[in-house]
């Protein structure tokens, strides 16, 4: 399409259109671009694309419910938010008006805002708390973050985030301008990763707590009975965007062997990456995901009109997602099987 036109949007796709259209090209190529080939960025929507769905007729579908919980705490659909960085890059309030649109959303360290001005814009409920440990002074911030005895019996998130390698950004890569005016902004942002993680901070964190914790990045049955055995509530399956390590599987086409590995215990599975339309938040929970989490999409939103395209963008996929309910033969999330789903290669035509 145009880069010249923008569209009435009533789709992300649209979304994404516009955005590329009114958003400077150093930040476009910044949210747009994956690692190296961008193998694994492109698989994560075609993967999708691959997935068939098997509707059903003749059922009462007039009521429709997206109303599930997470972590024990009930929300109004399972459709959530990925942390992304740098926000301010597709507008000017950035993780501000982000949060202006929603209820809550996973907080991130490379904030374009100082926390305290998002955090202020809204008050979250009591029984809620956020964070993400990832950086060089993660155990410091999580130990102040916990050192609240209000804070210590409540349902939280805790997010322990992969770290980034610095892995090229095939976009940014060609774009030499990128290249100059970020270079010092991503050796910031790399160096502020902690390469030394592992899965003995978990149990440091368990150990300091007794919050839910979540996991993000596991994409193999080894990492999720890792992350079940360190006394992880939730696994958040990503391959961050197909920004890190390029080749790597579709987050969809990983999630039935991390579903597999942690069957049968107490750890609720979600999804990030290549979902943009409502029959992908379909197919992810008929596979077995308990959420899907959205990332660029969002951005688009952002991009489009501050708070008001962050809403958008949620509202278009919600009703998308319901309509595909509908249509499927679903009134509620519970009534959303393995069954309505099938991969386009084992469709056999009897032609």
């Amino acid at each position: 399409m145009s880069r010249q036109q923008r569209l009435v949007p009533i789709s992300l796709a649209d979304l994404e259109h516009n955005a590329h259209i009114t958003m400077d090209l150093n930040a476009l190529d910044y949210y747009r671009s994956g690692a190296n080939d961008m193998q694994t960025l492109r698989d994560n929507q075609e993967a999708f694309n691959r997935l068939r769905l098997r509707p059903r007729i003749l059922r009462d579908v007039s009521k429709v419910n997206t109303q599930t919980k997470l972590l024990g705490s009930p929300v109004s659909s399972p459709i959530c938010l990925s942390p992304t960085a740098m926000q301010r890059l597709a507008h000017d309030e950035g993780e501000k008006a982000t949060a202006r649109a929603l209820v809550i959303t996973v907080d991130t360290p490379f904030l374009g805002r100082r926390l305290a001005d998002v955090r202020n814009v809204f008050k979250l409920p009591s029984h809620m708390s956020m964070a993400n440990f990832e950086t060089k002074d993660s155990k410091v911030t999580m130990a102040n973050i916990l050192d609240q005895p209000d804070k210590q019996d409540a349902a939280a998130q805790k997010l322990l985030n992969q770290g980034s390698n610095g892995a090229e950004k095939a976009a940014q890569g060609r774009n030499t301008k990128v290249v100059k005016q970020e270079s010092s902004l991503a050796a910031y942002v790399v160096s502020q990763i902690d390469p030394t993680l592992n899965w003995k901070d978990i149990e440091w964190i368990r150990s300091i707590t007794k919050l839910p914790i979540v996991v993000k990045g596991v994409m193999t049955a080894e990492d999720a009975k890792l992350a079940a055995d360190a006394g992880c509530q939730g696994i958040l399956v990503s391959n961050h965007g197909g920004r890190q390590l390029d080749g790597v599987l579709a987050t969809i086409d990983a999630l039935p062997e991390v579903l597999e590995a942690v069957k049968g215990r107490n750890v609720e599975v979600y999804l990030d990456g290549g979902v943009r339309k409502g029959t992908d938040v379909f197919k992810a929970l008929a596979l077995g995901a308990k959420a899907v989490f959205l990332g660029r999409p969002v951005l688009w939103g952002l991009a489009h009109n501050g708070e008001e395209g962050v809403s958008l963008a949620l509202n278009l996929i919600q009703q998308e997602f319901e309509l595909a309910m509908a249509l499927a033969g679903c009134c509620q999330l519970s009534d959303i099987t393995r069954d309505f789903v099938q991969h386009g290669t084992n469709a056999h035509s009897k032609l």
